[in-house]
């Protein structure tokens, strides 16, 4: 648990390089177009949502503000403070309820189950990322929907082929010196598809996110072409073989349902009709 990595001393700078950037942009715009397909396929109605390891709640607070109650763990107190301040600002305090807690110590704080579980950008920085991933499908409804997003360990090896850093390859993926917002532990797309389908998911959709920016060959482009760049991102994004060289794969899983049951017919919040 000690070699988990916490962002507690970088909050606001972490929120600045992920969403105040070309590159956070078109993660947020990628992610939140695949998260609007989830919602339509559990019914309109009001989900019980966990946002695990969500840092200050960039998307818990998006889906609270549609009406959707959602519980925010993160490892880091920095980062929940940082949305704390954020949801009061927003009103939303009675919709999202923060956990300051590792995934791994959710059971003592959260109790049932839920309709959509986000884990964005979390394995990658965890010691042992399979045992926490199942750990954490015990909380998901049947008929519900697991939306995780995971540093793309091929997209990473081959940007280094492509760009030559041979001696980087030859380490195996390891910086000499940590840098860190840079993920230590990438993670090999069909290993994490093979966990959740052993969990009993079947996979519902695959995106690459960044298929595009991080190989473009100008870096300037990145900013003076965004608006033609996020389109041709949205458009080869769900396509092979971009998917695979996304530098992040969301990969959305969804657990059956129970026998002659329907996700419009469930109770809100994730409880079953008696």
């Amino acid at each position: 648990m000690s070699a988990d990595h916490s962002f507690d001393g970088m909050a606001d700078k972490f929120a600045q390089n992920i969403y105040g950037t070309s590159k956070g942009r078109i993660r947020a715009a990628v992610v939140w177009q695949d998260l609007q397909g989830c919602l339509s396929r559990l019914g309109e109605r009001p989900l019980r949502i966990l946002d695990a390891g969500g840092g200050f709640g960039y998307f818990a607070q998006q889906l609270a503000q549609m009406g959707h109650q959602v519980e925010l763990c993160d490892l880091s107190a920095d980062m929940l403070e940082l949305g704390r301040q954020q949801i009061e600002a927003k009103g939303l305090s009675d919709r999202i309820r923060l956990i300051h807690c590792p995934i791994q110590e959710l059971d003592q704080h959260i109790e049932g189950e839920f309709d959509l579980i986000l884990c964005h950008a979390v394995l990658e920085w965890l010691s042992e990322p399979r045992q926490t991933l199942i750990s954490l499908l015990r909380y998901l409804a049947p008929g519900g929907i697991l939306s995780l997003l995971f540093y793309n360990r091929n997209a990473l090896l081959f940007q280094s082929l492509v760009v030559g850093n041979f001696d980087y390859i030859r380490a195996g993926l390891t910086k000499k010196r940590k840098q860190k917002l840079t993920p230590s532990n990438p993670q090999l797309p069909d290993e994490v598809y093979d966990w959740l389908q052993r969990g009993g998911l079947k996979l519902i959709g695959k995106t690459g996110v960044r298929v595009i920016h991080d190989y473009m060959r100008h870096k300037q482009d990145q900013q003076e072409k965004f608006d033609d760049l996020l389109q041709m991102e949205q458009r080869y994004c769900r396509q092979e073989p971009f998917v695979a060289l996304g530098r992040y794969i969301h990969v959305m899983a969804q657990r059956p349902l129970l026998r002659g049951e329907s996700t419009h017919e469930r109770a809100p919040w994730g409880q079953h009709s008696d």
